[in-house]
């Protein structure tokens, strides 16, 4: 069987260059590589493992001749292009929003819902939020066992999820908020202005990610509630979601407490996590921070204990979010299409 023709769309992006970095690290069996990218960055050449390659305007486009596309482009240009490379033959694996509450799409998390893959009548298959993906990696596996039934799930999201606009505001922000100590411990700061944020996120916490929707909850809030059924295939699961920013750059932290069918004690939830493919369970000597996953492609789970409502388990979450929350899961799931 030849390789496949691999294309990455937003390849000039962050999220699209972990996406070109992950492809080689994993020897990835790629016949030929197409980048796609807005007209801004078109004609660029990018150094690959492959070769030199020029980036192609995404809109100006021919998909033909193009098996696997990994698109990291933002919702809009996913919507508008995702549908063509999929009717030139191409299994296109969209790590934007825009399907994943589709139907005809399968979401899928590496190593909690593989099978799903096998359906996709769209020809597009569907990267979960990044925060949803890291907190599955550890709870999918207790669910398996017992069965979800409910989860409290306070995230701690990196700015990197915002985009490198977010990165440069914070590192503004830290700058001139840092200028002053003082300030900040009497109340005396000034308000940096305009941010990508409502509020400064330089040394500072928003309890607010993502945009406000329905009764009350962000866009973040209701993907952890809608894409966690989904994934696990449980519709009446209760999630109850709180999203915060804070003033990290790369790693999202997710503390949660879970319950489900039949009690869960922390001996079998210990063993249940640590013998799952792609988490690491760390004790509380280690103690997993947002650092510790930067640059990682395991998700590492700590504080784990049981809830003083009996039966339950609480526990601490942390994943690299432009890594196994965007790129490497993308390209597993590629591995997946392959296989």
């Amino acid at each position: 069987m030849r390789e496949p023709i691999v294309a990455v769309v937003g390849a000039t992006g962050a999220v699209g260059r972990t996406m070109l970095r992950v492809l080689e690290e994993r020897d990835f069996p790629v016949g030929g590589l197409r980048l796609f990218a807005s007209r801004r960055s078109a004609g660029k050449v990018v150094a690959t493992r492959w070769g030199d390659v020029v980036v192609e305007e995404l809109a100006e486009a021919d998909p033909a001749g193009i098996d696997l596309a990994l698109f990291s482009a933002g919702g809009d240009r996913s919507r508008a292009h995702a549908p063509r490379f999929a009717e030139a033959g191409a299994v296109v694996i969209d790590n934007s929003s825009a399907f994943r509450m589709d139907p005809d799409v399968p979401l899928v998390v590496a190593g909690v819902n593989d099978a799903a893959i096998e359906h996709r009548p769209r020809g597009i298959v569907a990267n979960p939020n990044c925060t949803t993906m890291v907190l599955l990696m550890a709870v999918a596996p207790l669910h398996r066992a017992a069965g979800l039934r409910r989860m409290f799930a306070t995230s701690y999201q990196a700015v990197s999820g915002t985009g490198r606009a977010a990165i440069e505001a914070l590192h503004r922000e830290c700058e001139l908020l840092g200028s002053d100590p003082e300030a900040l411990v009497e109340g005396g700061w000034k308000d940096p202005g305009e941010g990508v944020y409502r509020r400064p996120i330089g040394f500072n916490v928003v309890p607010l990610a993502g945009t406000p929707g329905e009764a009350g909850y962000t866009d973040e809030e209701w993907k952890l509630v809608r894409e966690t059924r989904k994934i696990l295939d449980a519709p009446d699961v209760v999630v109850e979601p709180t999203c915060v920013r804070v003033p990290t750059v790369v790693g999202h932290g997710i503390a949660a407490a879970v319950w489900f069918d039949r009690p869960v004690g922390v001996d079998e939830a210990a063993e249940l996590i640590d013998s799952a493919d792609g988490v690491e369970l760390w004790d509380d000597e280690r103690l997993p921070t947002p650092l510790d996953s930067a640059g990682r492609d395991e998700v590492l789970v700590g504080r784990l204990r049981a809830t003083h409502e009996p039966g339950g388990i609480a526990l601490w979450v942390v994943g690299d979010n432009l890594r196994k929350g965007a790129a490497l899961n993308a390209v597993q799931l590629a591995e997946l299409v392959v296989a």
